[in-house]
């Protein structure tokens, strides 16, 4: 891949495709998406509508009922899937390259995590497509000989409203799935990064899923969003996002008993112990908040630290936070990129201010926005933090961090879970059992044990309380998409 290639990737698609066509949108409207680096617009994409999403459902509809995706063998939607994998491998320089110019993180990381994550999201669950199967039930033959078992069938059309923190690798978590069991899906990508989804999409075509199976329509939130979620043909949504957004959603669900999943927020804690190593901690915690710009729903960014160990490690954390590459998506040696929008950045740097107005709390590192072209913030510690402060308990979705201090393990535990939130935690301890009782007593979906952001598509990923319902990966996703039939049979 040469650098040339990598600032300059070719946006082809901004057009809606939906029934295998690429369209314009009903009433003509667009909107506007742009490189986080610069601040500069990329393109003019078609802004769904309600007149849209009809189309696109109409469309999933048929392919669901009648069309060939209905006739096709498990097997053969294995294949497609695979093929898919394949084409996204094969594309891989181009899909990595306008990820970094709608998203505006590093292209070392999305080289190293989201496009291999996707290509074996795919893989994972095109290995599944055969493998949804029932079960023969033992009955209770007093009144009568029956033969009792059950049938997996996929739920129907989909609806997969995708967030702008991991644009394709959001897309393949909820496609793998939906897919691989037969469903048909509207994809809704974020308004503000669109455009590998629309490639992905392009590819799904190339690797021959039938017109009608992937529809993408972008759109905002509360237009194209809104009418898939309202939309009777729907049965089925999956949202990645805010939990006031899932609140809403939840509510105009309702009318039509859709199913519904959800992956939020979080603001999840890490634990240091003074036994810890504390190399690797610093370095854990450096990969919990500062990935992905923090724009990560399972961030560390409340990290509780043993007051004896307490200094050092701030000393350590902010050090480390001073020396963090921040600058050009595209250069290889960058380590944080920049924030997706305009209005992400104003978030970010508002929380900051806020944690400097905390009496108690005390910047110890970035603390500012940098530069003064693109939306970049610097990476940003607070030390002296108390779990109840604002920027201790608000999801901030940035590069921000609070150091908490802690005397003894029951009260960490206590103060972890003194959150609205749920989604993930993680421990860094020599002693095996601190370890397991902080991973036993914390109430999160996923906890790290000396490590922090590893994910496999075999692995669950989803969250407690506000953090969601559901999980994301693994087998159990598979109960999402699928519906179970019991049928009885009289032999006598």
């Amino acid at each position: 891949m040469t650098p040339a290639t990598l600032v300059q990737p070719q946006v082809k698609l901004t057009q809606h495709l939906i029934d295998g066509q690429w369209c314009d949108s009903a009433d003509g409207k667009t909107l506007e998406t742009f490189n986080p680096a610069t601040a500069e617009m990329i393109a003019n994409v078609a802004a769904g509508d309600r007149a849209d999403i009809d189309k696109a459902v109409a469309a999933a509809r048929r392919a669901f009922d009648s069309g060939p995706w209905s006739k096709m063998s498990a097997r053969d939607r294995g294949k497609l899937l695979y093929r898919l994998a394949d084409l996204i491998a094969e594309n891989a320089d181009e899909l990595a390259a306008l990820e970094v110019l709608n998203n505006g993180k590093p292209i070392s990381e999305v080289k190293g995590a989201d496009v291999p994550l996707t290509i074996e999201t795919f893989r994972y669950y095109a290995g599944w497509a055969d493998k949804v199967t029932g079960d023969t039930i033992p009955v209770d033959s007093t009144f009568g000989n029956f033969l009792c078992y059950t049938r997996r069938e996929p739920v129907g059309v989909c609806g997969q409203i995708i967030p702008w923190n991991f644009p394709l690798l959001m897309a393949a978590w909820k496609l793998g799935p939906a897919l691989a069991c037969g469903n048909t899906v509207i994809l809704k990508p974020a308004e503000q990064t669109p455009l590998t989804a629309l490639r992905l999409g392009e590819l799904a075509l190339e690797a021959g899923f039938p017109p009608g199976v992937l529809n993408v329509v972008s759109g905002f939130g509360e237009t194209a969003g809104d009418a898939l979620v309202r939309h009777p043909d729907v049965e089925k949504i999956a949202f990645t996002g805010e939990y006031k957004t899932a609140q809403i959603i939840m509510k105009n669900a309702a009318d039509t008993l859709k199913r519904i999943s959800f992956e939020l927020g979080g603001k999840s804690p890490a634990v240091v112990f003074a036994d810890a190593d504390m190399d690797l901690a610093v370095r854990g915690a450096m990969t919990g908040i500062f990935f992905n710009q923090g724009e990560v729903c399972c961030a560390g960014s409340r990290i509780f630290v043993e007051e004896s160990a307490h200094d050092e490690f701030v000393e350590r954390f902010a050090a480390a936070a001073n020396n963090h590459r921040l600058g050009d998506p595209f250069d290889p040696n960058t380590r944080q990129g920049a924030q997706v929008s305009k209005e992400q950045l104003d978030k970010v740097l508002r929380y900051i201010d806020i944690g400097k107005r905390e009496d108690k709390a005390t910047c110890v590192a970035g603390g500012s926005q940098h530069g003064d072209t693109g939306w970049f913030v610097k990476p940003t510690i607070f030390a002296d933090v108390t779990n109840d402060m604002r920027i201790a308990q608000e999801e901030i979705f940035g590069p921000v961090a609070s150091v908490i201090k802690f005397r003894e393990i029951n009260e960490v535990i206590r103060e972890a879970n003194t959150t609205m939130y749920g989604l993930a935690a993680a421990v860094w301890t020599r002693d095996i059992s601190k370890a397991f009782a902080v991973a036993n007593g914390v109430r999160a979906g996923i906890v790290w044990v000396n490590c922090y952001n590893t994910f496999d598509p075999a692995a669950p990923f989803g969250g407690y309380k506000f953090s969601g319902h559901g999980r994301e990966n693994g087998k159990g996703v598979l109960d999402m998409y699928t519906e179970t039939k019991t049928v009885w049979v009289n032999l006598d």
